[in-house]
């Protein structure tokens, strides 16, 4: 009898122990989250006397969050690569906003920029540098591209990207400022052949080895993957006519394989196959964050299709990636004609 009552004495407080264990480990992973939260707010101040240099300007994401910024109080240097692009944000913004015409393939310019930047940021250096330029290029099965169809995109997207960081870090690293590369969700999963994937891939690369290199001269280095978004990078009627025009000039062979039906369908499935988000605000506020938070992120998603769909589906294993992007295109006439 009284063996069977500490048995059942034991079992009791095994399990008064294992209820108390699940309450404290509760209440310390809410109280982690209350904390990284709370860190996540705490904000820089007298953003009024710091430097912020931004690419690619004249529309999107880049022309909203140098008009944002240039609100806030920031010293905002916007780069844009058309006169008229640089004429209409001036028109809109405070007289604190200055504009440059910049072309980030051209290094010469990028250098000269650079040299102009330092003369203007002085001695407060720059506390944030934006590489926000970029372009699409052309969206097409890889066998229908020649190698000029990925240099456009990989020279903008990549090498300018990493041309502009190289003259302006010198300036970040006084200023102990932040790096911003906008890279994309094409940077952490393939959705089409071109030069857009493989340069947004590079930019991911490319910002992992600053972020670690820059740590100890105290430069945060964050990394934003924006979804699709309404603007003009992405605009379907462009897209789709840089896409008829490699269709039309295909050999026989290969429309042959793909079929005369192909490009129709193609065309028409591209209209309907991804979310496009309307809302520029995200990304901009995902600048924001990484700006003036004193805990800045090291990669922000932006987009409910990226939150939803791209990111998780880049953790996933290979077959199923394939699997459910493969279901967007269409199905080839004759892939066996070779």
């Amino acid at each position: 009898m009284t063996t069977s009552y500490s048995i059942v004495q034991e079992r009791s407080d095994l399990v008064i122990y294992k209820k108390t264990m699940l309450f404290w480990m509760l209440a310390l992973l809410i109280f982690c989250g209350f904390l990284w939260n709370y860190k996540r707010q705490l904000k820089i101040t007298d953003i009024t006397d710091k430097y912020i240099f931004i690419t690619g300007c004249d529309k999107g994401f880049g022309n909203l969050a140098a008009r944002t910024f240039d609100q806030k109080g920031f010293r905002v240097i916007a780069a844009c690569l058309t006169k008229s692009g640089a004429t209409a944000l001036k028109a809109e913004t405070s007289e604190r906003l200055h504009t440059v015409l910049l072309d980030v393939t051209d290094p010469e310019n990028v250098k000269r920029t650079a040299q102009w930047v330092k003369h203007q940021v002085g001695e407060k250096g720059l506390w944030g540098l934006i590489n926000n330029a970029g372009i699409l290029g052309v969206l097409a099965p890889t066998d229908w591209l020649t190698v000029e169809h990925y240099r456009e995109p990989v020279e903008v997207n990549l090498f300018g990207l990493i041309n502009v960081t190289l003259n302006m870090l010198p300036l970040v690293k006084k200023a102990r400022g932040r790096v911003i590369n906008v890279s994309s969700i094409g940077g952490r999963l393939a959705f089409g052949g071109g030069g857009y994937t493989p340069s947004k891939y590079a930019v991911e690369g490319f910002n992992d080895c600053l972020r670690r290199d820059m740590k100890a001269f105290g430069v945060h280095v964050s990394c934003i993957e924006p979804g699709w978004f309404k603007t003009e990078l992405s605009d379907p009627v462009k897209t789709a006519e840089k896409k008829l025009a490699i269709w039309k000039h295909l050999s026989p062979d290969i429309k042959q394989q793909y079929g005369e039906g192909y490009i129709e369908k193609s065309l028409d499935k591209q209209k309907s196959a991804y979310f496009e988000n309307s809302d520029l605000s995200l990304v901009v506020e995902c600048m924001d964050h990484a700006l003036t938070s004193l805990f800045p992120k090291t990669r922000y998603t932006a987009g409910k299709d990226a939150k939803t769909f791209w990111i998780p589906l880049s953790h996933m294993p290979a077959v199923l990636q394939d699997f459910l992007l493969l279901k967007q295109k269409v199905e080839l006439a004759n892939p066996k004609a070779v």
